[in-house]
Order: C-alpha cells, then sequence, then structure tokens
C-alpha cells in the first residue's frame, strides 16, 4: 500500500511537472487548462464560484471576480459542478495574471495554447509550486484555483507555506485562509499552533485567528476561546474577541460574561 502511495505521488509530481514544461514553452499570451473540481465546488462559467455546497445550491463560501460583468449581472446562477477552467497569462515564460472559472466553456481568443483536460491533483501541485515560487496576486489566485481540485489532499503544503517566512506575507495569509477551509479536525490543531507562534509574522497570525473562526464550531470556538483568555499578544486577544462576538456562541457570551465579571 505504501508502494503504491509513494508511486500515485510521483506520478502527480510527473504530471505538475509535465504541465509547468508545457506553461513556459507556450509564447505569449493566454494558456488553458481545465481539470475536475472537488465535490460541493459549483460556478456559473464566469466569474462566480462557491464551494462547500449542499446538492440543492447553498453554499458556505462564495467569491465573485469584480472585474466580469457577466458574473454580477448572474449572481444566483450558480449551477455547474465543473470543471475548473484556469486561464494564465503568460509573459516570457513567466506567468504574470491568472482567473479560475468553474463551469461553462471557453471562448474563442487569439494567442491561446490550450492543454486541454488535466490531472486535478497534477494540476494543484503545480498551483502550490507557482504560489511558492512566485509573489504577489498570482501566488494568491494559483492557491485558489489548487484548493478547487479534486482528488488531492493540499493542507499540509498549505501549512509548511504558511510557516515559510521566505514566501510573501500576503501569499502566506492566503495559505492560512485555505488552511483554515480544510475539512479535516488537523487544520485546527495547526492554525492554532500558527496563532501561538510568538516568533511569527503578526499578519499571518492574525489571519490564523480569522481561519479558525472559519473552522466548525466545535473546533473553532475552543480555539478562541483560550486565544482571547490567555494569549500574551493583546492584539490576538482583541481579534479573538471580535470574531466569538461574531459567532452567537453561548461558550463565547460565558466568556465575556466572566470577562466582565473579573472586572
Amino acid at each position: 500500500m505504501i508502494a503504491t502511495l509513494a508511486l500515485l505521488g510521483a506520478l502527480v509530481a510527473q504530471d505538475a511537472a509535465a504541465i509547468e514544461r508545457q506553461v513556459a514553452a507556450a509564447p505569449d499570451g493566454e494558456v488553458r487548462l481545465t481539470f475536475a473540481a472537488r465535490p460541493g465546488v459549483v460556478g456559473n462559467g464566469y466569474g462566480i464560484i462557491g464551494w462547500d455546497c449542499t446538492d440543492w445550491g447553498r453554499c458556505s463560501h462564495q467569491r465573485m471576480d469584480d472585474g466580469n460583468d457577466a458574473a454580477r449581472a448572474d449572481w444566483r446562477a450558480l449551477t455547474e459542478p465543473g470543471p475548473v477552467r484556469v486561464s494564465l497569462r503568460v509573459r516570457e515564460r513567466t506567468v504574470v495574471g491568472l482567473r479560475t472559472y468553474v463551469g461553462g466553456a471557453w471562448r474563442p481568443a487569439e494567442r491561446v495554447t490550450d492543454l486541454g483536460r488535466v490531472p486535478a491533483a497534477a494540476a494543484a501541485r503545480y498551483f502550490l509550486a507557482l504560489a511558492r515560487r512566485d509573489g504577489g496576486r498570482p501566488a494568491r489566485d494559483a492557491i485558489f484555483a489548487a484548493a478547487l481540485a479534486d482528488s488531492i489532499r493540499i493542507w499540509p503544503d498549505l501549512l509548511a507555506m504558511a510557516r515559510n517566512r521566505d514566501i510573501r506575507t500576503d501569499t502566506r495569509k492566503q495559505a492560512v485562509f485555505w488552511l483554515g477551509q480544510a475539512a479535516e479536525d488537523a487544520a485546527t490543531a495547526s492554525l492554532d499552533s500558527l496563532a501561538d507562534a510568538s516568533d511569527e509574522d503578526v499578519e499571518v497570525r492574525e489571519a490564523a485567528v480569522f481561519a479558525l473562526s472559519q473552522r466548525p464550531r466545535d473546533e473553532g470556538i475552543p480555539a478562541l476561546i483560550r486565544i482571547a483568555r490567555s494569549h500574551r499578544d493583546a492584539r490576538l486577544r482583541r481579534r479573538a474577541m471580535f470574531w466569538l462576538a461574531q459567532s452567537d456562541d453561548s461558550r463565547a457570551i460565558e466568556l465575556f460574561e466572566e470577562i466582565l465579571t473579573r472586572k
């Protein structure tokens, strides 16, 4: 079993490297690729994407591309469960822009290199590598694209990225956000330790506190209460208090009463 998993991991890495080579070899312009979306990811084919969605169309989270008029006009049309379509803007063998869509179909355009449908796990590995290597908006958007991919668990990569001080702070904050979205108990423990790291960048720690507020209540609320009650950083205590106040959770109310009674 271990040997099989290792072989699959090597094949995914090989596929990701192939995607990177194809993108690097493409002429200046647009490179397109398509891959399977993980369950619960839907879109309108333009600039609106929802994730953690139920079968009846309700989504816990949505993102809209502000620059897309078609997306704004069709805010409620989150009906297509995939695939994920990613458009890369390439200049001199470097990715300078990235846009992600779910559902729909590509429109005809000039100077386009279409890689077709690629394995979802390989696409995610390629985007994570792009995020680690590059800074700015393309890196943040690459993490978003990776987070939508089917058949891969990316939270360990996100945690490593969040802790890597050689990566830009805004990229690390995006990694922390998606770490908080990861539907696994281990993500909460990782966020908790990240928020607690006294030698960590304060913006990254604040992002970890926010990400804890997005976790299921039985995971996130106890961690936020611990931070609000006893963390040595007053700024983080205030942020934890703020998110607890938004939670409408009885345990948060009990904490507020405890603090006010002490005074």
